[in-house]
């Protein structure tokens, strides 16, 4: 997915939503976009919003980014509001991700998704699983910083 344009990202994603049996999926990213990239129906009929950040793996996502879905979720008046991307989450975004009930899914997650792991069987964890110590050291030891 490093390899990827936003846009490809952005269509593999999707692409993942409908085979977990999501509905009504359509990317909608670019230019004024609302803060959405792509829109769509959970298998369980709740509507979602997802940001796609295809970031250097060196990178963290700020908070401000997640307020910003926060935001998009507000605009579109849907249920849930997933934050995917490349790299992980600063502890500041992981905590409001958590705090205001965005599913955040971060590199190894969306590695997990893109192997064949639903994406509602990943808030279960939400964020998780990028803060320990050991798993910061393995981290900066494969992708520096």
């Amino acid at each position: 997915m490093d390899a990827m344009t936003g846009t490809e990202f952005e269509e593999q994603v999707a692409a993942l939503c409908r085979r977990d049996g999501c509905t009504g999926v359509r990317r909608v990213g670019g230019a004024n976009d609302n803060g959405a990239d792509v829109v769509g129906r959970l298998p369980d009929g709740r509507t979602m919003v997802i940001q796609c950040k295809r970031y250097a793996p060196t990178r963290t996502v700020a908070s401000r980014e997640m307020r910003d879905l926060l935001g998009a979720r507000v605009h579109f008046g849907v249920d849930l509001a997933v934050f995917v991307t490349t790299t992980r989450f600063s502890r500041p975004s992981q905590q409001f991700a958590v705090q205001h009930g965005i599913l955040a899914v971060h590199r190894d997650l969306l590695g997990l998704w893109n192997s064949g792991a639903s994406l509602l069987s990943l808030g279960e964890v939400n964020g998780g699983g990028q803060g320990d110590p050991q798993h910061r050291t393995r981290w900066k030891r494969a992708y520096g910083e």
